[in-house]
């Protein structure tokens, strides 16, 4: 599996996991077999945050490392959604003070008094306490030491932008917003990332469902999707299929291929979609699948291609 580093030399695979559907509650067992799984094959960046299943993902990580052993594991995680675990409620907190507890409440869950990478965990509406209290909290923790990475994580692009102008942050979580049916992402915030040296961890490549499956239930964030994007991701679903690829195969590798592109994070329930997803990340699009895309006019204007395929901005 490929590595690099994001912020002061934190390394990160190029393939992420994300764990937003991992539970300790629902079942640990089948969590660490997960983590497991995902270390064998080389990924060895895990994001997950207190939002996610209530807190149970950041304890089902925790104890799986735990039962693991000692394995060279970066972990990010996100401040800012502060949950209650015993009562399944949640509410909005970037504040400093609220940075601080969201934090240890994590690194209790997590087992650790460390950890790699922190998001502000989607400030869409609170960009003014972000600003002024979650980010600087953050950036101080990360001169102390106690974080090594400091980021934004969102669904969008321009909050973002906005806050790499302003701070000096190491890494940006974006999710949805740079795939093979939005590459929103990549004409104002992307060039502004490479120039500066921010990585860029790409979430939700799939769209929220309808690049993985284009069926008649499909989602596009988060809600149902429209008849158009149905269409378009069932034409380049018949493409992939002709050549012998899913779809989703060929989503990932799409959203890998831009140069700003620092990891792919795809989530996943079982080892089983843990395997189905690393093997696709080993295995090449051929270059007519990405020529047949393209001259059907399916590919996004903006986007760019795998190297082998020429690399050329579409």
């Amino acid at each position: 599996m490929q590595t690099t580093t994001v912020g002061a030399a934190v390394p990160v695979s190029r393939f992420g996991l994300g764990t937003a559907r991992l539970s300790n509650r629902a079942d640990q067992a089948e969590a660490t077999r997960v983590v497991a799984a995902a270390i064998e094959r080389g990924v060895t960046y895990f994001d997950t945050a207190p939002f996610y299943e209530i807190g149970q993902a950041e304890l089902a990580i925790g104890v799986a490392l735990r039962e693991i052993g000692d394995a060279p594991v970066t972990i990010s995680t996100k401040v800012g959604r502060i949950v209650d675990p015993a009562t399944g409620a949640w509410h909005y907190d970037f504040s400093r003070d609220g940075v601080l507890r969201s934090l240890d409440a994590s690194f209790a869950r997590l087992q650790r008094d460390h950890v790699d990478i922190v998001y502000v965990h989607d400030p869409d509406d609170h960009a003014a306490e972000a600003s002024t209290g979650a980010i600087p909290a953050l950036l101080q923790l990360r001169d102390e030491g106690v974080i090594g990475a400091v980021g934004v994580g969102m669904n969008q692009w321009q909050l973002p932008l906005e806050f790499v102008r302003n701070f000096d942050l190491d890494v940006l979580l974006i999710a949805g917003r740079y795939s093979l049916l939005d590459v929103s992402a990549a004409d104002e915030l992307f060039p502004v990332c490479i120039e500066r040296g921010i990585g860029v961890v790409l979430g939700g490549v799939f769209n929220s469902g309808i690049l993985a499956d284009p069926s008649g239930q499909a989602t596009f964030a988060y809600r149902p999707a429209a008849a158009e994007q149905l269409e378009m991701a069932r034409r380049m679903q018949a493409i992939a299929v002709r050549h012998g690829f899913a779809l989703a195969d060929v989503a990932q590798a799409y959203s890998a291929a831009h140069p700003a592109s620092t990891v792919v994070l795809i989530g996943v329930t079982d080892v089983a979609q843990l395997e189905t997803n690393v093997a696709a990340w080993h295995r090449p699009i051929p270059d007519a699948l990405w020529a047949e895309l393209d001259a059907a006019g399916l590919l996004p204007r903006g986007g760019t291609l795998p190297q082998a395929s020429g690399g050329g901005r579409l």
